[in-house]
């Protein structure tokens, strides 16, 4: 184990505010939250907004909402990134003092025709960093033109950087392999330093916010070999870094927008638990010790996560595993719990909300999320198999070729002609029938009709659901009589 086993351990999540809660975004908020929780130390949260165009508080909303649905809580109040400009220019006028850094005065024009050359030449883009040592006089010379400059970081071509990562063990980097001089401020007047830009800030905010250990995805690691040199050059502690398999789908890609849903919102309205969602986040590129299972919570998870067990290829992502985590987390709710996850839904839909209707009793609600948990695998699914309790259904031609099977109507009239009289006889206040007395009628309908059970129970499923395919037959006889729905459905079909 190489990592820090105290509450030193200080990790992050930075996102920025340009789009939605992303499922590689938050696979990397679940990562450093078990990390931290492993080793008692901090989760802590940044939003990197910067890209002034692009960044949109709505965005941050959805990020923050995102994380605390999924449990992902942060241990200190969040950092603006924008609000630390003025830290950043320090540090890039420290770089400009120290001879790190320089003024680059080279125009769109002129960078445009370099890497057409290179390109004509077959050659890796870079800058050719020409303008690393201009003389006072050539400087005053742009400066004089009206141009406007950049401020380049110096990397050494020859240069070696190395790393331990907690991933993937030792990495080298060549200075040669980064592109040439690195664009840390945008053009602005000479005398002015521009927007500082995404390297520079990122290693100055977390040495300000003592990140002792950055996990991120692999896309980072060529910005990583750069950030070192950042690191060294500003004479700021470098953290230990822990570079993550990415998400792929089932091509082998990277998971992206164009694979349909990949926003922790999405999954939230198709109905996904939360806690199905970050158990599923664990598994992708972390393997739980022998004899886990893929079933834990993530408190679970925290109690034994380690950087050994992180897998170095990419992992993809399997919706039959998520859906099956769905599932149990489901399955594992009481009648309570379910129905009060359900009840929103139904009301969206305009169901059980009629003061007086049986179907607004709190009671009958739990007890048909009772007969549906076994078989949800989403919310969703949830509010579709309920439909037939709350609107008449029409009925599927496959019901409607049970109906017509030789003794099915005449059984179902017998069915329906001993229910009458049942109700006929019951108490005031009664719902007239229990799961004794319903078998009993089924029985004497079979006997009028002359046919086996089996026509009868097919007929009266078609009869009350309209399809040959539900939940427990009996139960949805009996929630159904509740709402008076039972007879007027068993007439329709005869």
């Amino acid at each position: 184990m190489t990592a820090a086993t105290d509450s030193s351990v200080r990790v992050r999540l930075a996102p920025s505010p340009t789009g939605t809660l992303h499922i590689g975004t938050a696979r990397t908020a679940v990562f450093n939250w078990l990390f931290a929780r492993r080793h008692g130390g901090r989760f802590l949260l940044r939003i990197e907004d910067t890209d002034k165009e692009r960044s949109n508080p709505e965005y941050t909303a959805n990020i923050l909402e995102g994380l605390q649905w999924l449990g992902l809580l942060w241990d200190e109040d969040p950092v603006i990134q924008s609000e630390r400009i003025e830290f950043h220019r320090a540090a890039i006028a420290q770089l400009l003092a120290s001879g790190h850094a320089y003024r680059c005065y080279a125009s769109e024009a002129e960078l445009t025709a370099m890497r057409e050359a290179q390109a004509a030449a077959k050659q890796a883009p870079r800058y050719d960093n020409r303008h690393r040592n201009l003389s006072p006089e050539q400087q005053q010379a742009f400066i004089a033109e009206g141009r406007e400059a950049v401020v380049r970081f110096k990397i050494d071509d020859h240069a070696t950087i190395s790393w331990h990562d907690l991933v993937r063990g030792e990495m080298r980097w060549s200075g040669g392999d980064l592109g040439g001089d690195m664009v840390i401020a945008r053009r602005a007047p000479a005398d002015q330093i521009g927007d500082p830009l995404y390297n520079l800030v990122v290693v100055v905010d977390d040495a300000a916010m003592a990140i002792s250990h950055v996990i991120r995805g692999e896309d980072h690691i060529a910005n990583t070999a750069k950030q070192l040199l950042l690191y060294e050059a500003l004479g700021l502690k470098q953290p230990v870094f822990a570079h993550t398999p990415l998400i792929l789908n089932q091509e082998g890609k990277k998971l992206s927008k164009r694979d349909g849903v990949t926003s922790v919102s999405d999954f939230r309205n198709l109905g996904y638990r939360p806690e199905a969602l970050a158990n599923y986040m664990t598994l992708l590129g972390w393997s739980p010790p022998e004899g886990m299972g893929e079933r834990f919570s993530l408190e679970q998870a925290a109690a034994v996560f380690d950087f050994d067990r992180v897998n170095r290829a990419g992992a993809r992502f399997d919706w039959d595993k998520l859906n099956w985590l769905n599932g149990q987390v489901l399955h594992g709710l009481d009648a309570e719990s379910l129905r009060d996850q359900l009840a929103p839904l139904w009301a969206e839909r305009g169901w059980g909300t009629t003061p007086g209707n049986p179907s607004a009793d709190p009671l009958w609600q739990r007890e048909l999320a009772a007969l549906l948990g076994p078989s949800l695998t989403l919310l969703a699914d949830g509010v579709d198999q309920a439909q037939p309790f709350f609107e008449t259904p029409e009925l599927t031609e496959a019901a409607q070729a049970q109906l017509a099977v030789e003794g099915a109507r005449p059984a179902l009239a017998a069915l329906t002609a001993a229910l009458e009289m049942a109700l006929s006889g019951a108490p005031a206040g009664s719902s007239g029938l229990t799961t004794d007395q319903a078998q009993q009628l089924l029985a004497e309908a079979c006997t009028t009709a002359g046919i086996k059970k089996g026509v009868i129970m097919k007929s009266l499923r078609a009869a009350l659901l309209g399809s040959l395919q539900g939940p427990d037959l009996m139960t949805t006889w009996l929630l159904l009589h509740q709402l008076g729905d039972d007879l007027p459905r068993l007439k329709r079909a005869i």
